[in-house]
């Protein structure tokens, strides 16, 4: 076990209150020797191995409440671990003060965003610091600085270089409250905003974009081999939604052609309409004069409908469509087809445009009942009576073979589809395609307080960058911020009147900012050197770090903020400034500290927890403690404070154990078994409190330190707590409780007459043959059924089988959704929860 030389706080003077822990004195004081001596100040040239932890980091609402603490905390104990463990940590923190958030928050107490951040992050920084957090501020990153923004607009340039940034038109979702484009993902069902509830609606406007869809096959392939939570993996899959099919060619009777993306080419026998999307270009120009009063109609409704409810599966939902007047060839048997419009077809997958197969294919199933249009059966399963359109009550989507489609009659499905496939490509009728439900990202934001585009538009030579040498565009601070349905920056005649880099006549800038997800999208690179000035990082201290080792955060992040910055990473690295494909090697997804009501905590609805006043009359390890022992830290929950004092009462415990052992000379002798049997208990403690926290397991690990305490405070008065071992226990517990409550370990460090710091020591090694304990296999019933069975030591008390089992997935899964009514847990027998 190491120690330095350096000297911390005055060693404690052991008067008559030499046992009694209080928080108030104790952690102010360890507080300042941290910041002192800084400790947690990261070392870019020590030749220890790296370790990057790194939490997503927030907006500066102006203060922490326990939902904060809850998702920090967690990684801080981490990070502590692989310290102790001697990694060269570097766990740094910063501010996404760009956005909405800051900017709404400073509309409603007319303050301007840049001072209603500064005033913010002091506060928070504090309330930071208050947590006992093993941050180093010396590298700290503000979005809102000239000094980060500044490479938003270079990599934005780089990109436009590559043909990765591009300016369209497009219909676009708009929120009138706060008076912006949002992306799709961002609009609720019931066409409501996501962040401000209110009522939104499409708008044609132009837009610039950054081509993520370039990346669609990478970010796909390179999600298998990422350490991140299947869920989250799943839901990247999903949104980039790969497809592999065949395009066909459809002529239309005006001399018009339709390209159709389909997955099921070997179907195309059975096409008998065609549906196209409401935003398809082709509506107006081939709707029948006598239909189109009707079509008009129905494409101004489904321009306000979100993908989400046009996509829906609801069978409570009714079908809606219009007939355009309009017919189609099918190419493979020159049929005449009717073409309609419907909500359930998407400009934005495929083509717009489908063949409808509604024998085979549910939506058009649907579809097809509801306005009495012809099915026909293109595909019969074996071994069964053959399907009569007349008497289906659903599509068939099985294998089976090919009918009613001439010369591929009896060929197998779905052998047929690259049978087809191949046969369209040598006709000339169609041909292989994969396509992806990724669509570009929208980056235009209609908002003050963002970063500028750096682009100029000039009436000689049209859309020029600017130069680079001339970065950063700055946001200027006196603009007016409020919103006004077009960018503010719009009646600001200084920034928005320039000159032209290419002709130096005059020219206009571009007014719209960046979406805030470009922030967040490279943020972590610049940590490593945060005031570097040469490039968005420095390349070697970059190669150095990253990637990181370790990235927690919210779910809610996976779609967006995950998959932008796994695109980011893939652009640096094609620029050159990076080699590594993915930003995290590993993520962990925290669960969500709700309101006491089971709501979102809300600062305007009041539901929000400050922590100041819990740290004030509890310390902040207690609520660490108090947050860790909630529940599975993946699934989050309601909050309460009944348990906190409960926390505060194990670390009095434990520091009373700890500062008498260091009143003391211990040399004494007791039998043998009994210095065996606290040894044992030490290192089962060590491997379960380890184990515990890598597999993110952290009430059960602080269930571990309980049982370690308590067992030794059963041993306070025997022989055996005079000896040597006595001794060796008490440091042990206060390595393995530095991590989670670093204040106190910190305090009983000195207590034992060790140097500063604990959190400058190595963690403790075990023993497996010490470590060695019977084991016993308990069921779980849920209501009396036996759901999991879990293997734990034997001797575990009441409460503690409990937390073990409650830590099981498929008793969680069995849990989800209701309310506990009653617990029974029978030590080294069973444990039964009754729910409903």
């Amino acid at each position: 076990m190491t120690t330095t030389a350096d000297s911390a706080p005055e060693q404690h003077t052991h008067a008559a209150d030499a046992h009694r822990y209080d928080h108030r004195e104790i952690e102010p004081k360890w507080r300042k020797a941290w910041q002192d001596k800084a400790i947690y100040k990261v070392d870019d040239d020590s030749e220890k191995p790296k370790w990057y932890s790194l939490t997503m980091y927030p907006y500066p609402s102006g203060v922490l409440h326990v939902g904060h603490w809850y998702a920090f905390s967690v990684p801080d104990v981490f990070a502590r671990l692989q310290r102790m463990r001697g990694y060269n940590v570097m766990f740094p923190m910063g501010f996404d003060a760009f956005g909405l958030p800051a900017e709404n928050a400073a509309i409603r107490n007319n303050i301007h965003p840049a001072k209603w951040t500064g005033e913010n992050l002091p506060q928070m920084k504090h309330q930071y610091d208050l947590m006992g957090a093993m941050i180093d501020w010396s590298r700290e990153v503000v979005s809102c600085e000239p000094e980060f923004y500044r490479w938003n607009q270079w990599i934005f340039l780089k990109m436009l270089e590559r043909g990765l940034a591009y300016r369209a038109g497009g219909s676009v979702w708009w929120c009138p409250n706060d008076q912006t484009v949002l992306a799709n993902e961002q609009v609720l069902e019931g066409n409501i905003c996501e962040r401000c509830g209110a009522d939104v609606y499409k708008r044609d406007l132009e837009q610039w974009y950054f081509k993520i869809t370039a990346y669609a096959e990478e970010l796909l392939t390179d999600i298998d081999a990422l350490d991140w939570p299947e869920r989250v993996k799943t839901m990247q899959r999903n949104w980039i939604g790969r497809s592999e099919g065949a395009r066909l060619h459809f002529e239309l009777e005006t001399g018009d052609a339709l390209e159709v993306f389909t997955t099921r080419p070997d179907t195309v026998f059975g096409a008998t309409f065609m549906v196209i999307a409401p935003e398809h270009p082709l509506v107006s120009k081939i709707t029948a004069n006598e239909h189109r009063a009707e079509v008009d109609t129905y494409v101004a409704k489904a321009r306000n409908e979100t993908e989400i409810e046009r996509l829906s599966l609801d069978e409570t939902r009714k079908k809606t469509g219009v007939f355009t007047g309009a017919y189609a060839i099918n190419p493979v048997n020159d049929e005449r087809i009717p073409v309609w419009i419907a909500d359930y077809v998407l400009m934005s997958y495929g083509t717009g445009a489908i063949m409808a197969v509604p024998a085979h294919d549910e939506r058009d199933f649907a579809f097809a009942r509801a306005f009495d249009l012809p099915i026909r059966v293109v595909i019969q399963p074996e071994n069964q009576e053959p399907l009569d359109p007349t008497s289906m009550s659903e599509a068939y989507v099985g294998p089976g073979n090919m009918v009613s489609s001439g010369q591929f009659d009896g060929t197998p499905v779905p052998e047929s589809l690259q049978i087809l496939i191949a046969w369209l490509d040598e006709q000339g009728r169609g041909k292989a395609e994969v396509t992806y439900r990724l669509r570009d990202w929208l980056i235009s934001r209609q908002r003050y307080w963002g970063t500028p585009i750096p682009v100029v538009y000039c009436d000689n030579c049209g859309t020029v960058p600017v130069p680079e040498d001339q970065l950063p565009v700055d946001l200027p601070l006196d603009a007016e911020f409020k919103p006004t349905g077009q960018s503010p920056l719009i009646t600001h005649e200084r920034f928005l009147n320039t000159a032209c880099p290419t002709c130096d006549q005059p020219a206009r800038r571009e007014t719209d900012t960046m979406d805030t997800f470009v922030d967040s999208s490279w943020y972590w690179f610049r940590y490593t050197s945060p005031h570097f000035d040469k490039a968005p990082f420095n390349e070697e201290k970059a190669a150095k770090w990253t990637p990181v080792d370790l990235y927690c955060g919210g779910i809610e992040h996976a779609i967006l903020h995950l998959l932008y910055a796994r695109f980011f990473t893939k652009v640096l690295r094609d620029i050159g400034l990076v080699k590594q494909d993915e930003p995290f090697k590993s993520l962990r997804n925290q669960g969500m500290i709700l309101a006491a009501e089971g709501t979102k905590m809300s600062k305007s609805r009041g539901t929000q927890v400050g922590p100041d006043e819990l740290v004030a009359e509890h310390g902040a390890d207690a609520l660490r403690l108090h947050l860790m022992f909630l529940g599975p830290w993946e699934q989050g929950g309601p909050w309460n404070d009944r348990g906190i004092t409960g926390m505060e009462r194990f670390i009095r415990r434990a520091f009373l154990i700890v500062s008498q052992v260091g009143e003391q000379h211990l040399d004494g002798m007791a039998p043998q078994e009994d210095v065996r049997a606290l040894q044992s208990l030490t290192h089962r403690t060590i491997k379960r409190v380890t184990e515990d926290i890598d597999s993110f397991s952290f009430n059960t690990m602080i269930a571990a330190l309980i049982e370690f305490t308590n067992g030794l405070m059963k041993l306070r008065d025997q022989p055996v707590a005079k000896t040597s071992a006595w001794r060796g226990a008490a440091e042990t517990l206060t390595l393995l409780m530095a991590p989670s409550t670093p204040y106190g370990a910190e305090e009983m460090w000195s207590r034992l007459g060790n140097e500063f710091s604990v959190h400058l020591q190595d963690w403790p090694a075990f023993d497996e043959a010490l470590a060695a304990v019977d084991t016993v296999e308990i069921p779980v019933q849920i209501n009396g059924k036996v759901r999991d069975k879990i293997t734990v030591e034997t001797g575990l008390s009441q409460d503690q089988l409990l937390v073990v089992a409650k830590a099981s997935d498929k008793i969680q899964e069995q849990m989800a959704g209701k309310t506990i009514v009653k617990e029974i847990s029978v030590p080294d027998r069973l444990v039964n929860i009754v729910v409903r």
